[in-house]
């Protein structure tokens, strides 16, 4: 796969109008659409090897593609989440050992030593988990939209991370307490793999057909940790934060893709899991529209204590007409902390959709 590498400029900060698109009311939590934006035109890319914490387990219908140019600036915002630790279970036990008595008549000698404090309780735990089955089980069924309801059962992984791997996307999610995990995937290939894996190694798979997948075009952007990145669609010339703009804080109708009137958004994995694995799906039904015309595509950044003055590693993945899936690596290097809360809108990362009315 080819890695894109992106260089930018030490830039100062300037302000931005955009004429088509009215400012909206600005939500709780949610940057001011005025704020700074920085122009990537003319920035250098150059391919390179893959990203070192993406795993590749050599499904079929993955074409690297070449370098891309990146440039244009449009406003965006993002809702900042912030990372929460996961609860960990322990179980502990009594280390062993022998205990000798000295100075002792044999008459005073007790039949049976008596417990150690925790006896009971270690015992009891062991007992417990002596008699689940710690059977993985993994399900995947077709439902609507191209997608698939995927199910975990893991008795004994309670609470646990747990990264789920679909023909090259990834994602992290954390197991229920009751050992349990329902989550709803975009399938990316009609045959579709599924792969549980636990940092133990353990595991289960399932596969889906998907015979609707051929009506859905699919942008997928995907990163690990805090990057700020979002993925934004733009459908029929829709503005900034107007109707037809489908972002994660706007995600589209899974109804109105059914339709053939429009796209949605799936947002992967738990940004509270530890070295969380995130992704953005953007689905356009481009089979069954009823209208002609383009979605603008772009993957935004948003510059945030957690990103400034670091290198952002990501991944698009991209699949159109029910062909290959193409894969694209990035390198994105930040500007400093000077910037925070500005934005990085990188318009020709993926490319557009052209629709054709059906």
């Amino acid at each position: 796969m080819a890695r894109l590498k992106i260089a930018l400029p030490q830039l100062g900060k300037r302000k931005e109008k955009v004429a088509a698109a009215p400012k909206p009311a600005r939500a709780p939590g949610q940057p001011s659409v005025g704020k700074s934006r920085y122009s990537l035109a003319g920035a250098t890319l150059c391919c390179a090897l893959g990203i070192g914490y993406v795993m590749q387990y050599g499904l079929p219908g993955q074409a690297p593609q070449g370098p891309v140019v990146v440039s244009d600036i449009t406003p965006t915002s993002s809702a900042a989440v912030k990372p929460k630790l996961p609860t960990e279970m322990y179980a502990m036990g009594l280390p062993g050992g022998s205990v000798t008595l000295a100075a002792l008549e044999d008459d005073a000698l007790p039949a049976a030593l008596p417990p150690l404090p925790g006896d009971d309780a270690a015992t009891a735990g062991a007992t417990l988990q002596g008699s689940l089955d710690c059977t993985i089980a993994m399900t995947a069924e077709p439902v609507a939209g191209a997608m698939v309801d995927l199910g975990l059962t893991a008795p004994c992984n309670a609470s646990e991370r747990v990264t789920i791997h679909h023909h090259g996307m990834m994602f992290t999610e954390i197991v229920q307490p009751d050992g349990r995990l329902t989550v709803t995937v975009p399938a990316l290939n009609d045959n579709a793999v599924f792969i549980a894996a636990f940092p133990s190694g353990d595991g289960a798979s399932a596969v889906a057909e998907v015979n609707a997948l051929s009506f859905y075009d699919r942008v997928v952007v995907q990163w690990k940790g805090e990057a700020g990145l979002q993925l934004h669609a733009r459908e029929y010339g829709a503005a900034y934060f107007t109707p037809g703009h489908v972002w994660a804080a706007a995600a589209g109708d899974l109804g109105n893709a059914a339709r053939g009137d429009g796209g949605f958004l799936s947002r992967l994995g738990r940004e509270d899991a530890p070295d969380a694995l995130l992704a953005e799906v953007y689905s356009f039904p481009a089979g069954t529209a009823r209208r002609s015309g383009q979605v603008a595509l772009s993957v935004e950044a948003e510059i945030t204590g957690a990103n400034c003055d670091t290198v952002v590693e990501a991944q698009t993945l991209e699949l159109h007409d029910a062909g290959d899936l193409r894969v694209r690596d990035l390198q994105l290097s930040m500007p400093s902390c000077e910037a925070k809360g500005d934005f990085l809108v990188l318009k020709n990362l993926v490319g557009d959709l052209t629709i054709a009315a059906r």
